[in-house]
């Protein structure tokens, strides 16, 4: 059996297959645009096809080479256990006296979710407790801060760092794809009414319509989805599998409105939206979580319908981060609220802010 560092070499070098796949379909594309098609066109239509065609180009290619080379971030240094509590952690065998180092550990951490059975999330590889919406990458053996997914069409994670740059490199390949079949369209169509010249351009030309338009089709289902989610201010994992906060799982948590959740991955300067530079608002370890306003009979109703969703003793988690969340998307309208037993008396008809634990 070969040594386990050649084939972790062999998986690095197979990882790269498809990011050549594309490098390569997307220089075939160059050359059948700029070099064969124009042997056959009017010089009229040569040079504002050529600019607009070079812009749209260059974009796509700098946004895919940022998704591609912007390494995933990772948790910082704070949600490393220290030697004294990893050392207890790993000596410890009873499950129970694990979480109840881990909630000690995470007591002063900006920390709101926790896993379906109410434990600290905690990633045995990396060793560190997970911040919320992390989650640990098998492909990249890291814990990757905002985990959407890891897309081997870019050889790496898409997450925290590098979300907005992918979101634009879908955006500007379709843009790509629309106007190459866009402008080929026409020379398509000469094809089969045999009006072209007879020369080897031509089969560029068929086969340039047929993948820009096959690429087209496939990339904007994938970047409807990721708007959608963008609006939503969810993740792909979280989607499918909604985290748990304090009051149970909820996949709408860390939605602020659609306005808000854009300004979160693309920033506060909108002439920065479009361009491939990070500009996301956060540090990625602490996310602001939308404010609730319930009626106290509803409160009252929801926790005797869904018992099992409120904490036990044993559940202690921190109400709220050492340091409370500068960001901006929250200056108007959050505040902390900590509520002890004798605030849950409240006067009927009054209404009360409560911060629901949520996990987009």
């Amino acid at each position: 059996m070969a040594p386990s560092h050649v084939l972790k070499c062999c998986q690095k070098v197979l990882a790269w297959v498809p990011v050549a796949f594309i490098a390569l379909v997307v220089a075939w594309s160059y050359y059948a645009y700029v070099v064969e098609l124009f042997t056959i066109s009017s010089t009229a239509e040569k040079a504002v096809y050529l600019v607009i065609f070079h812009l749209s180009f260059f974009m796509f290619v700098w946004s895919y080479w940022k998704t591609i080379f912007t390494p995933p971030a990772s948790p910082s240094k704070e949600f490393c256990l220290s030697k004294a509590d990893k050392e207890q952690y790993e000596k410890e065998e009873r499950p129970e006296y694990q979480q109840e180092i881990l909630r000690r550990a995470a007591k002063d951490l900006p920390i709101y979710t926790t896993t379906a059975s109410r434990a600290i999330r905690y990633c045995d590889r990396c060793q560190l407790i997970k911040p919320d919406r992390c989650h640990h990458c098998s492909a990249c053996d890291i814990c990757v801060l905002k985990m959407d997914h890891h897309c081997p069409w870019v050889n790496n994670c898409v997450g925290f760092s590098n979300y907005k740059f992918f979101l634009l490199f879908l955006m500007y390949s379709l843009l790509y794809c629309l106007f190459v079949a866009a402008t080929v369209l026409q020379y398509f169509i000469k094809f089969w009414t045999n009006e072209l010249p007879d020369t080897h351009a031509k089969f560029h030309v068929l086969f340039l319509f047929f993948v820009a338009a096959m690429f087209f089709i496939s990339i904007l289902s994938l970047f409807s989805y990721h708007c959608w989610l963008v609006g939503k201010n969810r993740s792909t994992i979280e989607t499918f599998r909604a985290p748990t906060f304090r009051n149970g799982p909820d996949k709408n948590g860390f939605s602020l409105g659609c306005s808000k959740n854009l300004r979160e991955v693309f920033g506060d300067e909108k002439k920065y939206w479009l361009i491939p530079i990070f500009t996301s608002l956060g540090d990625g370890c602490n996310f602001p979580t939308r404010l609730v306003i319930m009626d106290p009979e509803q409160l009252a109703v929801s926790s005797q319908n869904e018992p099992a969703k409120s904490s036990g003793p044993n559940q202690s988690f921190p109400t709220r981060p050492l340091s409370e969340s500068q960001n901006r998307l929250l200056t108007s309208d959050s505040q902390w609220v900590e509520s002890g037993p004798e605030e849950e008396n409240v006067k009927s008809g009054a209404k009360k802010h409560i911060i629901v634990s949520l996990e987009s």
